[in-house]
């Protein structure tokens, strides 16, 4: 123990200590418990609690650095969401990569450095706060492609827009997926400087800019002999979220499936039937189609209704769930809204019109083999009479637990092979294995204390649906508990007119100067908790 440091027992704020801890380690648990409170009036502001105490004071400085800086935390986020950085189409992602650099100097990162990969760059950053203790970060710099004319306000405007029931929101690709989120996270680290305060925890950040394309190269950043041991020293990894639904409701789920994105091309060159270039039409009575030869090969993946996998040997290690995992979904299907679902989700039926727990079993535990999109021959207006020399399908494969990318992968091309489609070719464009983590984990368990303390019982889900490429933090060798958090709230993810919600008039929903206070409360959350 640091010479000086008085031992007693002290009763805290929440609950009781059972072992004694030194006073600075108290002053730190009483400092960061900031009592996060829905305002009455519809605003959704939070609230710090007043106490007559120094530590009350410091953080109701940092609130008021806050609302004094919002302005400021919008305009950043709207730069941000201005630049384009499109990894599928590299458009702008030099420019976005250095833009997220700057942000996170300014935020008070001290080193911040450029990784090169095989692809686009990685970046590593650290924030010494001379903590005892060190989180990771996971943050993203690119977004997905925009059709402009799908859109009511234009993507890259990042303006500013009146959306009944919730209030102002910024749109713009980018802002909830995941400009928005991160954007609140650095404000945060700006209050808390700008209160004059130490961020209780050191950071260590990971970032890339090809997360929409699979993170084909992020494991080059991560296992860097530099940023592996600055992530060893970490005691988990997340990524800011804006968790709520328009209910106000968050759900923490303990990891996410894996994904393999793919295409299947089928040419009359490489299959040796067909042409080599597209022909008339009315050739087709003599020659052979690859596009037909294409959706004969699709057809032999999945069962007649389309729902079920038959590749075989795909699902084969397949996690079945387990019966504590059943019970959260049950208690997820109780207390989640079907008909908002699939309102939400323009939908009328589940698959076999199951009903809405194992419609919700199903969502967890089946991986699939979904068809992205059909490219082939002639698609603009009229039509063009003629036979295609190549055809292509754009696949995602989601896996479960115990499943990887490479054996799924490895067993679709057995599967194509044996099927007499050897000469369909695959290419491989990302993925990665499912991720899990303990609900036990000190990260997951900061987030609960800190969601319960708005007034928000979080429903606890075995995984998410999507994916994203946690396991290079949760696999070998790091073994790291890894996890989601933030409120506030945003939509329209890879859609059109995406939002990020930014003054709130809902009164379940907190806007981005609540979110912002979330993350403080959740960097002292996690300080101390163990």
């Amino acid at each position: 123990m640091p010479e000086g440091n008085e031992m007693k027992r002290v009763r805290p704020l929440y609950g009781t200590y059972d072992k004694p801890h030194d006073v600075q380690t108290c002053r730190t648990r009483i400092s960061r418990r900031v009592f996060l409170q829905g305002a009455a009036g519809g605003a959704a502001a939070l609230a710090w609690p007043r106490w007559a105490s120094a530590e009350a004071r410091d953080l109701e400085v940092v609130r008021a650095q806050i609302e004094k800086r919002h302005d400021e935390a919008v305009q950043r986020l709207q730069e941000w969401v201005r630049q384009p950085s499109i990894a599928a189409e590299n458009k702008g992602v030099t420019e976005g990569c250095d833009l997220t650099m700057r942000l996170l100097r300014d935020a008070g990162f001290g080193e911040v450095t450029k990784v090169p990969t095989d692809g686009q760059p990685g970046i590593f950053a650290t924030l010494d706060a001379g903590a005892a203790r060190t989180v990771g970060l996971y943050f993203m710099y690119d977004v997905k492609q925009v059709d402009p004319a799908e859109w009511s306000s234009p993507p890259w405007a990042a303006a500013l827009v009146d959306k009944p029931g919730l209030g102002k929101v910024l749109v713009g690709r980018g802002a909830v997926n995941q400009k928005g989120p991160q954007a609140a996270f650095l404000a945060a680290l700006h209050a808390i400087r700008g209160a004059g305060q130490n961020v209780p925890l050191n950071l260590a950040l990971v970032a890339e800019g090809e997360e929409e394309i699979g993170s084909p190269h992020f494991p080059q950043v991560v296992r860097k002999p530099e940023v592996q041991a600055a992530l060893g020293r970490c005691s988990g990894i997340f990524m800011p979220s804006a968790a709520q639904g328009l209910d106000g409701q968050v759900t923490i789920t303990l990891g996410a499936k894996g994904v393999v994105e793919l295409e299947l091309v089928a040419s009359g060159e490489r299959w040796g039937r067909g042409p080599r270039q597209d022909i008339h039409s009315s050739n087709k009575a003599r020659v052979d189609s690859p596009a037909w030869h294409l959706v004969q090969a699709l057809a032999t993946l999945i069962s007649p209704d389309g729902n079920e996998p038959a590749i075989e040997g795909f699902a084969d290690k397949a996690r079945p769930l387990s019966a504590a995992e059943k019970a959260m979904i049950a208690e997820g299907a109780r207390r989640l809204d079907e008909g908002l679902a699939k309102k939400q989700l323009g939908v009328q039926r589940w698959v076999r019109d199951v009903s809405w727990p194992e419609a919700l079993e199903l969502l967890v535990s089946r991986p699939t083999v979904n068809i992205e999109g059909l490219v082939g021959g002639y698609t603009g207006p009229g039509g063009k009479t003629i036979l295609p020399h190549k055809a292509v399908a754009k696949l995602d494969l989601r896996l479960v637990p115990d499943m990887t990318a490479a054996g799924a992968l490895a067993a679709l091309k057995a599967h194509l092979a044996k099927r007499g489609f050897g000469d369909i070719e695959v290419r491989k464009s990302g993925g990665y294995d499912p991720t899990s983590t303990s609900a036990d984990s000190a990260l997951i368990r900061a987030e609960a204390a800190v969601y319960r303390r708005t007034g928000i019982n979080p429903i606890l889900w075995p995984r998410g649906a999507g994916s994203w490429p946690g396991y290079v933090f949760t696999d070998e060798p790091l073994h790291l508990p890894a996890g989601h958090f933030g409120l506030g709230h945003g939509s329209g993810a890879h859609a059109p007119d995406e939002y990020y919600v930014v003054e709130s008039k809902n009164p379940k929903v907190q806007g981005m100067d609540g979110a912002v206070r979330s993350f403080v409360e959740y960097l002292y959350e996690l300080a101390v908790t163990s």
